[in-house]
């Protein structure tokens, strides 16, 4: 489902959750394979075996017979939990991230149906979308996506993290399952692309972002988001 049209250009956060609130990933193959479908589903080439195709090759490495990649969105920043996954994209074609979203969707629920004996969709419904319009809602997403929900795999939650925030902000910058970790480390990405330097602008490297992630988890603690509930697309 998607909140309001979505046009070239537009920067659009996504959220798809697990049906009934189950899990979308049991283990660190499944998480890892999530990985890779953000890159190798990107693309209008579509190889419906595609992690058959790919599972002898180096990380990330295309095949040789497959055509040039040509992604369908700009990934700009993602995390996975447990049961549900953000992403923030940037529509480059249309219907791009309709389509990216199709397919990412209807390979994990392949993929885990045939690992673990079950069937169906493994996701609540449709996607959830919405195009983010202010410079203001886009830093906020910038820390909900990938500081917020990242810090919510921690043991013990957002309410240790803000108690604690140094241990907290190391274990964050260390999750391998958001892009928070290679965009402070400023490390190449075979996955996010973002040419326009939209995150890179805002959350830069290093501990730079450090002390306004700590003041915006504050913020978000006290005022549980209610000014960016829209882009939020979920409950606090």
């Amino acid at each position: 489902m998607r909140i309001e049209p979505i046009g070239i250009d537009s920067i659009v956060h996504v959220v798809q959750r697990g049906a009934r609130g189950m899990e979308i990933v049991r283990d660190d193959a499944d998480r890892f394979r999530f990985v890779r479908s953000l890159l190798y589903l990107n693309d209008t080439y579509s190889d419906p075996v595609w992690h058959q195709t790919v599972a002898r090759l180096p990380e990330y490495a295309r095949p040789e017979h497959w055509p040039e990649r040509e992604p369908l969105v700009h990934i700009l920043g993602w995390t996975l939990l447990s049961n549900h996954f953000h992403l923030l994209l940037k529509e480059i074609r249309e219907g791009g991230t309709a389509r990216f979203m199709q397919r990412l969707c209807g390979s994990m629920s392949m993929c885990f149906n045939k690992k673990y004996g079950e069937k169906g969709s493994i996701f609540q419904g449709s996607y959830r979308g919405k195009a983010v319009s202010e410079n203001k809602h886009l830093n906020y997403l910038a820390f909900y996506i990938l500081v917020k929900n990242t810090l919510e795999m921690r043991p013990g939650g957002l309410a240790t993290a803000y108690t604690d925030f140094d241990a907290a902000w190391n274990w964050a910058s260390n999750y391998r399952f958001s892009s928070l970790r290679d965009q402070l480390l400023n490390a190449p990405s075979s996955i996010t692309e973002d040419p326009d330097q939209l995150l890179g602008s805002i959350i830069g490297q290093g501990n730079v972002y450090k002390q306004e992630a700590k003041e915006l988890l504050e913020f978000h603690m006290s005022s549980r988001g209610e000014e960016f509930s829209t882009d939020m697309l979920e409950p606090w």
